[in-house]
Order: C-alpha cells, then sequence, then structure tokens
C-alpha cells in the first residue's frame, strides 16, 4: 500500500512560521508519523501573504459575523484569508487526501473551542478558525483533528485508523468500479467496522445485498458515506471484545482446551483493562498464521495501521 497523503499545519513539522516567528514542533507528528504517510504541509496565515513575524490575529465577532482580526490595529484579514483559501482548496481537491492533522488554538487553524472576542468586551469558545473551517466544509468526509486530540490515545488510535482506511478506500476507488470489489472491500473491514458501529454494518450488508439495484457511482458515494462516519465512532473496550470474541470463534475446531482457556482469560484480562489491545490481537495473529482460517487472512482489524505506531499498546 501507497503511504496516506495527510494535510499538516507546518508549524507542526517545526517550521519557524508562527507569529512569533518560532514552531510548533510535534515530534510524534514528524519523526514517528511521518515514516508511514507523506504530508503536505500548509499554513494559512504566511501563504495568504502575511509576513514572518506578524502581528497575532484573532477571532472577532462584528454584528454577527465572526471576522479574522489582527490583535492591535483591527485589521481585518478575512477577506484576504478567504481570497488564498479558495484557490489553495481547489488545489488540494486534486490529490488523493487522507487525512489533515490542525494546529490548536489557532484563529486560522484551530478546529475546536477557539475563542471568538465579542464588541461587547466578552469571550465565547465555540469558534473554529478560518482555514480549518473552510477545509471541513471543502471535504466533510476526509478524517481530521488538531494536534492536541491527539494526545490523547483513543483519539490518536482513531484519527490513524481512518487515514489508513482513506488510503486503502483511495486505492480500491482508483480501480474499476464493481460491485465485487466494494463488497471485497466491506469483508476485509467487516470487523473493523464492527468495533466502531455494528449498526452500520448491517445497513452496509443490506446496501451491499441489493447492490444489483443501485447505479455503481451512488453506490460507492452511499456507501463510503456511512462508512467512514461511523468509524468516527470511538472504538470502545465494551466493542473490541465483542469483536475479539466473534474472531476467536474461528479457531473452536484447532484450539486445545488449556489454548481456549488461554484465550478467553486474555480476552477478559483486556475487556477489566488490565492490558492493552495489543496482547489479545497478537495472540489471535499467531493463530491466524498458524491456522490460516481464509476469512481472517485480509481482515484489516487485526493490522489496521503499522506495528510500530504502537498505538494499541495503549487502549
Amino acid at each position: 500500500m501507497n503511504k496516506p497523503l495527510i494535510g499538516i499545519s507546518k508549524c507542526l513539522l517545526g517550521e519557524n512560521v508562527r507569529y512569533d516567528g518560532g514552531h510548533q514542533l510535534d515530534r510524534f507528528l514528524r519523526d514517528t508519523l511521518g515514516q508511514y504517510v507523506d504530508f503536505v504541509a500548509v499554513c494559512p496565515e504566511v501563504e495568504c501573504g502575511l509576513n514572518i513575524p506578524r502581528e497575532a490575529m484573532r477571532l472577532v465577532d462584528i454584528d454577527g459575523a465572526v471576522r479574522l482580526v489582527t490583535r492591535k490595529t483591527n485589521i481585518d484579514m478575512t477577506d484576504r484569508m478567504e481570497k488564498w483559501m479558495a484557490g489553495r482548496l481547489k488545489e488540494l481537491r486534486h490529490l488523493p487526501l487522507c487525512g489533515f492533522i490542525f494546529k490548536a488554538k489557532s484563529p486560522s487553524s484551530g478546529m475546536k473551542r477557539i475563542k471568538i472576542y465579542t464588541d461587547k468586551g466578552g469571550v465565547r469558545h465555540d469558534g473554529i478558525g478560518v482555514f480549518a473551517n473552510g477545509f471541513t466544509q471543502a471535504f466533510p468526509l476526509v478524517p481530521v483533528e488538531e494536534d492536541g486530540r491527539l494526545h490523547d490515545a483513543k483519539l490518536r488510535d482513531n484519527f490513524i485508523e481512518r487515514i489508513f482506511v482513506m488510503q486503502r478506500w483511495h486505492e480500491m476507488a482508483a480501480e474499476k468500479k464493481s460491485l465485487g470489489s466494494l463488497m471485497k472491500f466491506h469483508e476485509k473491514h467487516k470487523y473493523l467496522l464492527m468495533a466502531h458501529c455494528s449498526k452500520t454494518l448491517k445497513t452496509l450488508g443490506a446496501m451491499l445485498a441489493a447492490g444489483k439495484k443501485q447505479q455503481l457511482n451512488a453506490l460507492y458515494e452511499s456507501y463510503f458515506d456511512q462508512f467512514i462516519t461511523a468509524m468516527q465512532r470511538i472504538a470502545t473496550v465494551k466493542k473490541n471484545t465483542n469483536v475479539l470474541h466473534h474472531i476467536m470463534g474461528y479457531f473452536k475446531k484447532n484450539l486445545a482446551g488449556d489454548e481456549k482457556a488461554e484465550l478467553v482469560e486474555i480476552i477478559e484480562r483486556y475487556h477489566s483493562e488490565l492490558v492493552p489491545l495489543i496482547v489479545p490481537i497478537t495472540l489471535l495473529n499467531h493463530y491466524v498464521r498458524k491456522y490460516q482460517p481464509k476469512y481472517l487472512l485480509d481482515q484489516v482489524y487485526l493490522n489496521p495501521h503499522p506495528m510500530e505506531l504502537m498505538l494499541r499498546n495503549h487502549v
């Protein structure tokens, strides 16, 4: 598989593009995740023509409209940013983007809870950066996160799962479209989807069963819309435990009594949050290699992203 292509705020890669001439290097993103993805680095403020260093900006509510304004001189930069953004988003549409990582708290790139100052001197915390807002509207299905939230192990695992799903989808969709290809994609992702939303798994299964009655392009679009939306749901310990038991069922004729007891015990330890998910997954992968059950050989759930990222060591 080719590397997923990820958009990222340029300062997170250690480039000195912030308003104060500094950076916000995230070593996990640059040095660890960066080994397994390719980045498209974006700095909205510099790319729209602002200097380094420059006056800091903030979001201001002016007569009900949220504007991007310099802090001291009160110069409105919104139109300038939006003019640049229209062209940049058009460029990004030509790329097989699998995700975007934004800089938290930025008035241009922050995703959530950005401060909005009111004309009465108050502050509310429900803003979204100008570029982040434009991007998410233009690419509603592309996984997005901001650097601060990626310090949470479950959110990090969820986001990185989704960017690798997007890459597999891009590669499959680039081939000649067929109902068979879509069904194969669905089968490979069955247990991954079950870990996120079993209801959507059933809905999409029924959709594919009736797939011959639908126009193929519309079927692809509807399928992936629901699939990637369901993947936003966190795979909880309870849902993962359910999946682990389902996978264990493939070995009921292969495992000796003590092997079954050991596997049940390890799954229960995970369910009790005494061990991370990587422990039962490692044992199940061992049995997959040993007994080669055909349906499990390609199950993405067992290897959703590079093991070297060690994401399942912490969930």
